[in-house]
């Protein structure tokens, strides 16, 4: 980024030192009239055309080289591989075509710049040509367009096949919580209007729901992987995003609607630990963190790679700190965890002196 600034800057002050420049030649009442170009002139910005090429190829094969380390690494949903390669597809495919269209752009630009005595070609119209370049982009973003039509499709398909878990998301400013439909994997009833602060019914789950009684609301998302989760989405205050990038999955959460979104984890949070990409970004984040530590003397404990839900939509002044922790684990796994969660009618309707939901592993936004 600092590369990037200080090029900027260097770019801004050539400008002003050539603005410079034509201010003082318009304020010499003797300098000649060099409003119209000479051949000089246009061999130059040939010259100039070529060197502006050379730049921007420069400056993207820097970009590659330089920051490419921070994509996503592969993804954890069964979704992501198609999802990923639709887009591996489109900026390659734009990548070639930017390439081909800037370099003839700019050679044209050297090759037939003006001289004196010379007259440019009048050329009308060539069908065979128009034709070409037109059919080739249609069939091009034809492909790309059904392709990716094909790939939404399939990914929004919401649907109670291969026995899904249902998993309830609640925003609100700015966290997090989610709730499990519990034995009988159905959410009970909700309405913002039912929320009870005093009761601690936070979530306004409508207590003569008899499949509300067994719910389990958490504050630590855990996902058994290879199966299918449905997600139900739900807000109170305003409109918010949930993203949870390394499964490739986003939806609004928007007040006074459902919004749905499901995919199936294919890999457990210490299997994707175990990625080379995940290894390395652990590896130069703890590196930055250890010279951190080392430069200010403030303990920074290693950080480790996790699942994490974002919100995605600026929704006020916490929102950066907005996020939940997501475990993906082995079945097993996560039939033990949930064997320790305690259901809604054993905290809320049955003792109002215990806590409103689970938050054994949970860190609040405030600490």
């Amino acid at each position: 980024m600092t590369t990037l600034l200080t090029l900027a800057v260097l770019v801004l002050v050539a400008i002003a030192i050539w603005q410079l420049t034509k201010i003082f030649e318009l304020s010499q009442l003797k300098t000649e009239n060099h409003q119209i170009a000479t051949d000089s002139d246009n061999k130059n910005n040939g010259y100039m055309l070529f060197a502006f090429l050379v730049f921007i190829y420069g400056i993207t094969i820097f970009s590659f080289w330089k920051y490419s380390k921070f994509l996503l690494p592969e993804a954890g949903s069964a979704h992501g591989e198609e999802y990923d390669s639709l887009m591996l597809v489109s900026m390659v495919i734009i990548f070639i075509v930017q390439t081909l269209t800037q370099a003839l752009l700019h050679y044209f630009g050297y090759k037939y710049s003006g001289k004196k005595g010379q007259k440019a070609l009048f050329y009308a119209d060539n069908d065979r040509l128009e034709f070409i370049w037109t059919i080739i982009p249609v069939i091009v973003l034809a492909g790309l367009i059904l392709w990716g039509l094909y790939t939404w499709t399939t990914i929004m398909d919401v649907n109670d096949e291969d026995d899904p878990l249902i998993v309830e998301l609640y925003a609100q400013q700015f966290n997090w919580t989610a709730r499990y439909g519990g034995g009988d994997n159905v959410l009970g009833g909700s309405n913002v209007r039912m929320i009870d602060i005093d009761k601690a019914n936070v979530l306004g789950l409508d207590e003569s729901d008899t499949y509300a009684h067994d719910d389990v609301i958490v504050k630590e998302l855990h996902l058994p992987v290879g199966r299918k989760v449905n997600f139900k989405m739900r807000s109170q205050d305003v409109l918010h995003s949930a993203y949870m990038p390394h499964f490739r999955a986003q939806m609004n959460c928007v007040p006074g609607m459902i919004t749905e979104f499901s995919f199936t984890p294919i890999y457990t949070t210490e299997e994707m630990r175990s990625n080379p990409d995940v290894l390395d970004k652990v590896k130069r984040t703890n590196k930055i963190r250890a010279e951190k530590a080392a430069s200010t003397g403030e303990a920074l404990d290693p950080w480790e790679f996790d699942y994490i839900l974002l919100c995605n939509k600026i929704c006020g002044k916490s929102h950066y700190n907005m996020q939940m922790k997501i475990i993906v684990e082995t079945e097993e796994e996560y039939n033990a965890w949930m064997k320790d969660q305690s259901t809604f009618a054993e905290t809320v309707m049955k003792d109002d002196t215990a806590p409103a939901f689970n938050t054994v592993s949970s860190v609040s936004v405030g600490e």
